[in-house]
């Protein structure tokens, strides 16, 4: 297990980023830089633990982060992660901020079946399956989200996920297939859990979505999210959001 500490302030939040051996292709370990580099704008001091097959898992977590991987990185992460499970069920049901992408969305559910009928059981944190299909969804995503406004992506897989009564989806689809052929969800939304397919990294192009991970971790620890910048730290979050919005087709506001 490997930890990154910085310190500033005194008001720590710990994120610890799940297999990023075995589960963080397309960019997903960009998704930790964000929130990294966001907390120390807010004024918060980040701690980054990596946990790995084999790690010990923290006792303090404030937000967990995971992404995607090949079959054969699941495969890999799959016995480690169900002796895991009970820890992160009792994470998610206690409000813990979670971000999961891709293949650790599909394992977070209820199981995934293969095309070739194998089931692969998942860690129930979600109510969701997933069905491996013959065809890739590939291409970029355009999808809006109630709570955090235009979410944009770029989805590459070919397992097809269907939201059961306990979730709600993470967005509606406007471009590209999101969870599957048949509906327009995209991603999947639990308590403070975020899910979805969307690499690219997300919260690069969506740091809503990150200042609401932060906001739920600051307020879990500390009792409320109080960001309290530099005007340097704020001038740079400004222009990193402008970048964002711009880079995702969006009119600076």
């Amino acid at each position: 297990m490997s930890g990154e500490h910085e310190n500033r302030d005194g008001r720590r939040i710990h994120v610890v980023q799940l297999y990023p051996r075995d589960m963080n292709i397309y960019g997903d370990f960009g998704n930790v830089l964000v929130l990294k580099q966001r907390l120390k704008w807010y004024g918060y001091s980040p701690v980054v633990t990596e946990y790995n097959p084999g790690d010990v898992f923290p006792s303090d977590v404030d937000v967990v982060v995971g992404g995607g991987g090949q079959d054969s990185g699941q495969v890999v992460i799959q016995q480690d992660l169900q002796q895991l499970a009970p820890t992160l069920r009792q994470l998610a049901d206690d409000g813990v901020p979670m971000l999961v992408i891709c293949g650790l969305y599909q394992l977070f559910g209820r199981f995934f079946k293969t095309h070739e009928g194998t089931v692969i059981p998942g860690i129930g944190v979600l109510d969701i399956e997933t069905h491996g299909g013959s065809d890739r969804l590939i291409g970029n995503v355009l999808s809006e989200s109630v709570e955090f406004g235009e979410i944009h992506g770029y989805e590459n897989h070919s397992g097809q996920t269907f939201l059961g009564e306990g979730v709600e989806p993470l967005a509606r689809v406007r471009k590209g297939e999101g969870n599957n052929t048949k509906d327009d969800t995209e991603g999947a939304r639990y308590n403070n859990v975020v899910a979805s397919y969307l690499h690219g990294s997300l919260l690069p192009k969506n740091p809503a979505i990150a200042d609401f991970l932060i906001a739920k971790a600051a307020e879990r620890r500390y009792g409320s999210f109080d960001p309290v910048p530099s005007e340097e730290d704020f001038a740079d979050l400004e222009r990193l959001s402008r970048l964002a919005r711009e880079h995702a087709g969006l009119r600076p506001r």
